[in-house]
């Protein structure tokens, strides 16, 4: 039995969620004829109150085509260190829209208002970058699935209203946040221009994420999705797997989260664990003690059949997810427990 606590991203389609993906009516969507991709789109602009929604068949093509949307060449978007934009888009801020980022050192990936303020570049002084775009990211994912508070959230969408930035939500994990922290997506869809949610991560999706915003943001999202590759046909099938999960996968994350919760506090009680980050959602992320190194905890786990990842910084990283089961997360804490 092999257990896969790499990523929420390794889960496979349900049986559920296979009979809707051969059930769909599809079309060309190039066309905008795909039935099912339309009915998603509708759906999630409905969710967030917006007017658009576009499918993409990735989380990091949806937010390149956001940063694309909100600024120009030489612009600057101001975001956490920890930001996936920042560190895992293999540089796409530079490479696809010719900006810079201004990365703020927050707490987990999290920073405030304040920051915001002293961050933004003077409009008149020509020597700096113009900062046209804030960036955030809920939940954060180098952060350890640490949830926003939305007050604070709050206040950084009045300090780009009074100094005419735009605000996009990186939420690919947004929909742990809502089920953790209570709040609705109607929320966010008010407090921010553009969001990006993910359905394969932990709405078990084999594929897909939808961009969200108003028509006057949107209107270039399709030639910007073109221009990047992501024009699909009958991308149907994929989007009807999305539409299953945004119906019947959503509140079980709170599962996930409990498990995560009981590995973390497994984590803190072993000799052999230095650090453990703050719980909130499906996301463990761990520090090893000096006298032992990532590698070697990998390769451990490995002869266990256990797969995890490592982060630097002798970090290493769990996460809880659909396809991780009762009886492998008795087997993970029995494990724990014993090393």
């Amino acid at each position: 039995m092999i257990i896969d606590l790499r990523s929420d991203t390794v889960t496979k389609p349900s049986p559920g969620m296979l009979d809707a993906m051969m059930r769909a009516n599809v079309g060309d969507d190039v066309y905008k004829e795909d039935e099912t991709i339309n009915a998603l789109e509708s759906k999630v602009a409905d969710m967030f109150g917006k007017s658009h929604a576009m499918f993409f068949p990735t989380g990091t093509m949806a937010n390149q085509t956001a940063l694309k949307l909100h600024t120009n060449p030489g612009d600057q978007v101001i975001c956490d260190k920890y930001a996936h934009i920042y560190n895992y888009e293999g540089g796409g801020a530079s490479f696809n829209s010719g900006i810079s980022c201004n990365l703020l050192d927050g707490s987990r990936g999290m920073f405030t208002a304040q920051q915001v303020i002293e961050a933004i570049n003077p409009p008149e002084f020509y020597h700096s970058p113009l900062t046209t775009l804030v960036e955030i990211e809920n939940t954060t994912n180098k952060g350890g699935g640490a949830c926003w508070d939305f007050q604070e959230v709050l206040k950084v969408k009045q300090v780009c209203k009074d100094h005419n930035l735009g605000f996009h939500l990186d939420g690919a994990r947004l929909w742990n946040a809502l089920v953790e922290k209570k709040e609705t997506t109607q929320q966010y869809g008010d407090a921010f221009d553009t969001i990006s949610v993910c359905l394969s991560k932990g709405l078990g999706c084999p594929i897909g994420s939808v961009l969200v915003g108003d028509e006057q943001i949107m209107k270039k999202a399709l030639r910007i999705r073109k221009i990047l590759g992501g024009g699909m046909r009958q991308g149907g099938f994929l989007a009807a797997a999305g539409l299953y999960a945004l119906d019947n996968n959503i509140e079980r994350l709170l599962e996930d989260h409990k498990k995560a919760r009981e590995l973390g506090d497994a984590l803190l009680k072993s000799s052999f664990v230095k650090k453990v980050e703050p719980v909130e959602t499906n996301i463990v992320i761990f520090e090893l003690n000096e006298k032992y190194s990532e590698n070697q905890f990998i390769e451990l786990f490995s002869a266990k059949n256990i797969k995890l990842i490592g982060m630097g910084s002798n970090k290493l990283r769990l996460v809880t997810h659909l396809d991780y089961f009762d009886n492998q997360h008795d087997r993970v804490l029995e494990i724990i427990n014993n090393l």
